[in-house]
Order: C-alpha cells, then sequence, then structure tokens
C-alpha cells in the first residue's frame, strides 16, 4: 500500500489569495483571477518532482547542458466543472503539458463515483497525472478519477485542490487503500469540517457557483 501523501502549502501569497477567496463578496471575476493565481502557487510545489531529462542548448557564448520535460509528457486532468476554473493557473506555470478531461459525479443511490463525460489518452502508461478538482469534501469523485487515470496505466498522481476536509482526506485514503500507483495531495489548507450538506467549513462555498455563476 503507498498511501496518499497530502501536503499543506505554507506560504504567505497562498495565505493571503485564499483569505480573499473566501469572502463572500468576492465576485466572479476577481475570483477566477484568484484561483487561477492561487493555483499557479500551488502548482510549483506540486510540481517539484516532474520527470526531466538533460538536453544540450546552445547559449549566445557556449553550448551547455539543461534539462526539459521528460517523455512522455505529464497529463493535466481537471475534473468538470469546477476543475476548468484551475486550468489556466496550471497552464501558465507548464504550458506544454497535455490537457484531458474527466466529468466524475456521485450516483445518489448508490453513492458511488460515476464518469459522466471524459476526454483523455486510452493509454497513459508512463505518465505523470495532476488532477486540478477545488475542493476535496466528500472525497468520492476525486478518488473516482484518480483510480478512472491509473485504470489506464498513469504511474504517479497529484491532486491538487484549494481546500480540503479531514472527511475528505480520510475517505480518499480509504477508497484509495489498496493503490498501487503513489499519490499526493497538495492543497491550500486543511479546514475544520464538513457539514450536515456536505459543504467545507470555513470553506469558500460552492466553487464551481462562485466561478461560473448559478446554474438551474
Amino acid at each position: 500500500m503507498l498511501p496518499v501523501d497530502v501536503h499543506v502549502i505554507d506560504h504567505p501569497l497562498v495565505a493571503h489569495k485564499l483569505t480573499l477567496l473566501r469572502q463572500a463578496d468576492t465576485d466572479s471575476p476577481t475570483f477566477r483571477r484568484l484561483t487561477e493565481e492561487l493555483v499557479t502557487l500551488l502548482a510549483y510545489e506540486a510540481t517539484r518532482d516532474i520527470r526531466i531529462e538533460e538536453c544540450g542548448v546552445t547559449t549566445p557564448l557556449t553550448r551547455t547542458t539543461g534539462v526539459r520535460l521528460a517523455s512522455p509528457k505529464p497529463l493535466v486532468v481537471p475534473i468538470l466543472r469546477a476543475g476548468l476554473g484551475m486550468l489556466e493557473g496550471m497552464s501558465r506555470l507548464m504550458p506544454t503539458a497535455e490537457v484531458g478531461f474527466v466529468g466524475m459525479a456521485r450516483n445518489e443511490e448508490t453513492l458511488q463515483p460515476v464518469t459522466y463525460a471524459e476526454r483523455l489518452p486510452s493509454d497513459l502508461s508512463g505518465r505523470q497525472c495532476y488532477v486540478l478538482d477545488p475542493m476535496l469534501a466528500t472525497g468520492g469523485s476525486l478518488a473516482g478519477t484518480i483510480n478512472f487515470l491509473v485504470q489506464r496505466g498513469a504511474d504517479q498522481i497529484t491532486a491538487i485542490c484549494l481546500l480540503a476536509a479531514p472527511e475528505g482526506i480520510a475517505y480518499l485514503r480509504e477508497l484509495l487503500d489498496d493503490l498501487k500507483v503513489p499519490c499526493r495531495l497538495v492543497v491550500a489548507a486543511v479546514d475544520e469540517r464538513l457539514n450536515e450538506d456536505a459543504y467545507i467549513v470555513p470553506g469558500l462555498g460552492d466553487a464551481g457557483d462562485r466561478l461560473y455563476g448559478l446554474t438551474e
């Protein structure tokens, strides 16, 4: 068993931007901009172990050795729809990464995650994957996405979330108990708890609604 490794990023700029995101009067355009900025900061730490390879480079003065991202390129996977709000911040840091999409929702009868949409390579063998999901609340959708990627051959998973609840982290670890692939969770903060409606407290509300507005 390889347990889910949790990293809470302790940085004053991360805390500052998260505080602004929490404010109820932060409008959607500002919320989107802050989310992008915050994700870029989280992604800097999340990609610390990204795979690289040596390459030659010609400077204005001489020939030397540098590094570049190794092949196959990493895959960035936002979970629809709220994860889309994190994509620009991730792409700003890693513009050459490929992007796939997963739509994951919970079946209200079985309480199991169900994939309703996906646009991914059929073979992810040897790929590092970075999953984007703003809120780790119950953990079902994120765990379902991670298992989905592993079934296609991904050999290392890093999930980036703005916030996580302790219950969600515990459930994620339970659902991924038999995972044989390294999995890391990078977050700006772990909040107090989930309320009776499965919202993170103190949280920042529904990330999808605050990014894109309410949908009926």
